[in-house]
Protein backbone atom coordinates (compact mmCIF):
# COMPACT_ATOMS: atom_id res chain seq x y z
CA UNK A 1 0.00 0.00 0.00
CA UNK A 2 2.93 2.36 0.64
CA UNK A 3 3.78 2.34 -3.07
CA UNK A 4 0.42 3.93 -3.91
CA UNK A 5 0.58 6.76 -1.38
CA UNK A 6 2.50 9.19 -3.67
CA UNK A 7 0.01 8.53 -6.47
CA UNK A 8 -2.94 9.18 -4.16
CA UNK A 9 -1.31 12.35 -2.82
CA UNK A 10 -0.67 13.59 -6.38
CA UNK A 11 -4.29 12.84 -7.31
CA UNK A 12 -5.53 14.74 -4.23
CA UNK A 13 -3.32 17.73 -5.08
CA UNK A 14 -4.58 17.74 -8.68
CA UNK A 15 -8.20 17.52 -7.54
CA UNK A 16 -7.71 20.32 -4.99
CA UNK A 17 -6.01 22.51 -7.61
CA UNK A 18 -8.88 21.99 -10.06
CA UNK A 19 -11.59 22.75 -7.48
CA UNK A 20 -9.76 25.79 -6.07
CA UNK A 21 -9.11 27.15 -9.58
CA UNK A 22 -12.79 26.92 -10.56
CA UNK A 23 -13.98 28.49 -7.32
CA UNK A 24 -11.35 31.23 -7.44
CA UNK A 25 -12.19 32.06 -11.06
CA UNK A 26 -15.89 32.40 -10.26
CA UNK A 27 -15.19 34.62 -7.24
CA UNK A 28 -12.45 36.86 -8.65
CA UNK A 29 -13.27 36.81 -12.38
CA UNK A 30 -15.02 39.69 -14.18
CA UNK A 31 -18.78 39.57 -14.68
CA UNK A 32 -19.40 41.64 -17.81
CA UNK A 33 -22.14 39.76 -19.60
CA UNK A 34 -23.57 41.07 -22.86
CA UNK A 35 -25.67 39.68 -25.70
CA UNK A 36 -22.65 38.45 -27.69
CA UNK A 37 -21.13 36.77 -24.64
CA UNK A 38 -24.32 34.81 -23.96
CA UNK A 39 -24.59 33.50 -27.55
CA UNK A 40 -23.80 29.87 -28.31
CA UNK A 41 -20.70 30.81 -30.33
CA UNK A 42 -18.34 33.41 -28.88
CA UNK A 43 -16.14 33.76 -31.96
CA UNK A 44 -17.82 36.93 -33.21
CA UNK A 45 -19.77 35.34 -36.04
CA UNK A 46 -23.51 35.40 -35.76
CA UNK A 47 -24.83 31.82 -35.68
CA UNK A 48 -27.03 30.83 -38.60
CA UNK A 49 -30.39 29.15 -37.97
CA UNK A 50 -30.24 25.38 -38.15
CA UNK A 51 -32.68 22.73 -39.17
CA UNK A 52 -35.07 21.31 -36.56
CA UNK A 53 -33.03 18.13 -36.24
CA UNK A 54 -29.84 20.05 -35.54
CA UNK A 55 -28.45 19.84 -39.07
CA UNK A 56 -25.93 17.41 -40.46
CA UNK A 57 -22.19 17.47 -40.12
CA UNK A 58 -20.05 16.63 -43.13
CA UNK A 59 -18.33 13.25 -42.95
CA UNK A 60 -14.99 15.07 -43.10
CA UNK A 61 -15.24 15.94 -39.38
CA UNK A 62 -15.67 12.31 -38.42
CA UNK A 63 -12.86 11.17 -40.71
CA UNK A 64 -10.49 13.70 -39.18
CA UNK A 65 -11.43 12.58 -35.67
CA UNK A 66 -10.98 8.95 -36.67
CA UNK A 67 -7.55 9.69 -38.13
CA UNK A 68 -6.50 11.36 -34.88
CA UNK A 69 -7.68 8.37 -32.86
CA UNK A 70 -5.84 5.92 -35.13
CA UNK A 71 -2.52 7.71 -34.75
CA UNK A 72 -3.05 8.48 -31.08
CA UNK A 73 -3.71 4.85 -30.18
CA UNK A 74 -0.80 3.75 -32.35
CA UNK A 75 1.63 5.98 -30.47
CA UNK A 76 0.23 4.98 -27.08
CA UNK A 77 1.03 1.33 -27.82
CA UNK A 78 4.19 1.70 -29.90
CA UNK A 79 6.19 3.84 -27.48
CA UNK A 80 6.12 1.45 -24.47
CA UNK A 81 6.72 -1.48 -26.83
CA UNK A 82 9.81 0.23 -28.26
CA UNK A 83 11.14 0.98 -24.77
CA UNK A 84 10.85 -2.66 -23.60
CA UNK A 85 11.46 -4.37 -26.92
CA UNK A 86 14.33 -6.57 -25.65
CA UNK A 87 12.41 -8.01 -22.70
CA UNK A 88 9.23 -8.87 -24.64
CA UNK A 89 10.80 -11.39 -26.98
CA UNK A 90 9.01 -13.15 -29.81
CA UNK A 91 5.57 -12.84 -28.20
CA UNK A 92 5.92 -9.05 -28.07
CA UNK A 93 6.99 -8.95 -31.70
CA UNK A 94 4.02 -11.08 -32.79
CA UNK A 95 1.56 -9.03 -30.71
CA UNK A 96 2.89 -5.78 -32.18
CA UNK A 97 2.76 -7.23 -35.68
CA UNK A 98 -0.94 -8.03 -35.21
CA UNK A 99 -1.51 -4.57 -33.79
CA UNK A 100 0.21 -2.91 -36.77
CA UNK A 101 -1.95 -4.98 -39.16
CA UNK A 102 -5.07 -3.92 -37.26
CA UNK A 103 -4.08 -0.25 -37.36
CA UNK A 104 -3.21 -0.55 -41.05
CA UNK A 105 -6.73 -1.77 -41.81
CA UNK A 106 -8.18 1.32 -40.11
CA UNK A 107 -5.69 3.53 -41.93
CA UNK A 108 -6.58 1.95 -45.29
CA UNK A 109 -10.28 2.51 -44.59
CA UNK A 110 -9.58 6.15 -43.77
CA UNK A 111 -7.58 6.54 -46.98
CA UNK A 112 -10.33 4.97 -49.12
CA UNK A 113 -12.98 7.25 -47.58
CA UNK A 114 -10.92 10.33 -48.52
CA UNK A 115 -9.86 11.36 -45.04
CA UNK A 116 -6.34 12.23 -46.18
CA UNK A 117 -7.28 14.49 -49.08
CA UNK A 118 -7.78 18.12 -48.07
CA UNK A 119 -10.13 19.76 -50.57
Amino acid sequence: MNAYVPILVLGAIAMAFAVVSVILASVVGPRRYNRAKLEAYECGIEPTPRAAGGGRFPVKFYLTAMLFIIFDIEIVFLYPWAVHFDSLGLFGLAAMGLFIINVSVAYAYEWRRGGLSWD
